[in-house]
């Protein structure tokens, strides 16, 4: 198992749960509702420290150097990410309602919702989230405009024992989270239905991903006066690359030199995709708006667009903690899920599966998307 893939190993542990939910005793069961209630403890106690830990770092190497580069860059891309956000959020309350009415009703949640772990270990967070958020932005922008290097030397090294926790322990241990969660929900006899909407749900965030990068390259080829499907077809082996990868960074080499066929200059070009890679999400932020939507829909949780606005415009700056890490953008969205729109465990549970599912296509949606942002650059610098 350690040789395949994340994605595989979820998938399979999907398909282990809803078989084995409709096999193992409520005994059984309930071993894993143990695991997954000692889990998501330690995930509420990790969430804090993977914001101070990524994104303060993260905010240091931003706010220094390329001065009014920098800003247009950096607000080029936020802008984009939220305005992602809004057009997932506008399209799910459109579509999503009724696909969520349509599937099937199993029968009301009864057995899993009272069964109850065999011992619980409450594991109380160092710092409240939105303090650790704050402390972030204080602590990264001091750094940065302090120059302060001892410090950033520090907070470097915790990002990598950050790093080191989420790639040997967190990510490791999300195949049999998810099992258990889906092996709970299936004895519940709430898997099938579940599954049914996330399936269509993937469907129209694939097609939301075109639309985005069509009024990408639409805006950017305006600008420059180029047609922006020859544009965006030159940036189709960045979108390849970011397929097969999975990886922003590793596919910044390819996602340059498509740029620079694009007729970005290579100053501008090696300024802004290496940025972009870091701070660029639109595709994540698109994929985590529609899977939040879903969740609120499934469970009766509160979605009206103020409560949703707060969420993107949060969002799209947690983002920023998110490329470096194998599913650190879905780890840094836990906690604007949890604080602002109240999702527990097996929310967000369903959300790390949902996204997971869809990692290479969100990534290829950034990266592809930091070339027309290169173009912008360019023109109004």
């Amino acid at each position: 198992m350690k040789h395949l893939g994340l994605l595989p190993r979820i998938i399979i542990a999907i398909i282990l749960g809803v078989v084995f939910g409709n096999i193992l005793t409520e005994g059984w069961v309930r071993l894993f509702v143990t695991f997954n209630a000692l889990f998501s403890q330690f995930l509420g106690f990790m969430i804090p420290l993977i914001i101070v830990g990524l994104v303060t770092p993260a905010i240091a190497d931003i706010g220094r150097g390329a001065g009014r580069l920098l800003l247009i860059t950096v607000a080029i891309a936020y802008v984009d990410t939220v305005a992602a956000g809004l057009l997932s959020y506008g399209t799910g309350s459109w579509l999503f309602p009724a696909m969520v009415a349509h599937a099937p009703h199993v029968g009301p949640v009864a057995k899993a919702t009272e069964l109850a772990p065999y011992f619980a270990i409450t594991i109380p967070p160092m710092i409240d989230v939105m303090a650790a958020l704050v402390l972030s932005f204080v602590l990264g922008l001091t750094i940065a405009y302090g120059n302060l290097k001892t410090l950033k030397d520090v907070f470097a090294d915790f990002r990598t024992s950050i790093e080191l926790a989420i790639t040997k322990a967190i990510i490791p241990l999300l195949p049999l989270y998810i099992f258990g969660i889906f092996l709970n929900m299936t004895f519940t006899g709430e898997a099938y239905r579940i599954l049914l909407v996330f399936a269509q749900i993937i469907v129209v965030i694939f097609v939301l991903h075109v639309v985005i990068l069509i009024y990408q390259f639409c805006v950017a080829g305006t600008l420059v006066k180029r047609n922006p499907l020859r544009l965006l077809w030159n940036m189709l082996p960045a979108y390849m690359t970011a397929l097969g990868t999975s990886s922003s960074a590793a596919t910044i080499p390819v996602t340059m030199r498509s740029t620079l066929k694009n007729g970005v200059s290579e100053g501008v070009a090696g300024f802004v995709i290496p940025l972009c890679a870091t701070i660029h999400m639109s595709g994540s932020c698109m994929k985590i708006t529609a899977c939040a939507l879903t969740v609120c829909l499934l469970e009766g949780l509160p979605h009206d667009p103020m409560l949703f606005l707060n969420f993107i415009l949060m969002l799209a700056i947690m983002m920023v903690a998110g490329p470096g890490v194998p599913g650190g953008a879905v780890m840094a969205a836990l906690a604007p899920l949890g604080s602002i729109l109240g999702f527990g465990p097996n929310e967000q549970a369903l959300i790390i599966a949902l996204y997971i599912a869809m990692d290479s296509f969100g990534t290829a949606c950034n990266v592809t998307g930091d070339g027309a942002i290169a173009m912008v650059v360019e023109k109004v610098k």
